[in-house]
């Protein structure tokens, strides 16, 4: 069994650690917050005093932080933990972050011999405890061959994207496609009432028809149809409005560098941007609906 060290135990990371654990691993684990720390220990994980303790004389290190700022100042700038792990040290890196910061920090771990790889994720909180994240993976072949056995722990999807950054290209792109879905879905949800159609008789319909999508069956915005999704729990979070605008900014900011034309993706971002301003960005993003219904 492998020596991992995880730095990041928040909603996703402290159930990604829990199921390393549970396969047998022998965990060091690190957090800002004592309370997640601690609770990975109470699942058997070794605490870490510091990030840095974390990455010392383990074979693997796995890191879930909030921005790429954060992935910078983890592995290059504040803690510097190139300068701890030993060469020969496997990083996966599952957060979510700007295309150009995976690239920099994975091209700074390759000149001292380190192989790491961006492996985003997708699933949410349910995904994470479940062990069924969808993982988008960018790095060298030999990189991800060595990850694959950790992440096909967590996840049961494993994409092998191309090269380093390549996973947060295809995670950012992703998750704009599915919040212009999102919108869509839920001014057609709400156009149809408006005209009189019921919530369910509209879902029987477009379900089975052109209109179909995965914001409809699998996470209707709509009360009623589909019973787990969060508009049946008060659009409780499930995928919050902050976490998808987000990922909208850094499809924004990957396009501007490309010049690639998203019109659709920034409307989103700027939706998203409206109801976070207002107070909202704690809702589940489906609740965009209540917006569009003036129920905000």
């Amino acid at each position: 069994m492998a020596k991992i060290g995880f730095i990041g135990l928040g909603n996703m990371g402290g159930h990604m650690a829990r199921n390393l654990i549970k396969a047998g691993h022998d965990l060091k684990a690190f957090d800002l917050f004592e309370a997640a720390v601690e609770l990975a220990v109470s699942r058997g994980a070794t605490a870490a005093a510091t990030a840095k303790d974390a990455a010392t004389d383990v074979d693997v290190v796995v890191s879930m932080l909030p921005a790429g700022k954060h992935v910078r100042s983890v592995y290059v700038e504040d803690d510097a933990l190139l300068d701890v792990v030993a060469p020969g040290t496997l990083i996966i890196d599952s957060s979510t972050i700007d295309v150009q910061s995976a690239r920099d920090v994975i091209a700074e771990a390759t000149k001292r011999g380190v192989d790491m790889i961006d492996a985003p994720v997708s699933g949410g909180v349910g995904g994470a405890e479940a062990g069924t994240l969808t993982f988008m993976c960018g790095g060298t072949d030999d990189a991800f061959g060595r990850a694959k056995e950790f992440l096909d722990i967590m996840g049961q999807n494993i994409f092998h994207a191309g090269a380093a950054g390549n996973g947060q290209a295809a995670k950012i792109c992703n998750n704009m496609l599915l919040g212009i879905c999102m919108i869509g879905t839920s001014e057609a949800f709400n156009l149809a009432d408006k005209l009189g159609l019921d919530a369910q008789t509209f879902f029987d319909i477009s379900s089975t028809a052109s209109g179909q999508n995965w914001s409809m069956t699998s996470y209707c915005p709509a009360p009623g149809p589909i019973p787990t999704s969060p508009a049946n729990n008060d659009y409780q979070p499930g995928f919050a409005v902050d976490m998808m605008l987000k990922d909208l900014r850094l499809a924004k900011e990957a396009a501007e560098s490309v010049s690639a034309p998203v019109p659709l993706g920034n409307d989103s971002e700027e939706i998203y941007g409206k109801l976070s301003d207002d107070g909202h960005g704690g809702l589940d993003f489906s609740g965009v609906i209540k917006m569009l219904a003036g129920e905000l």
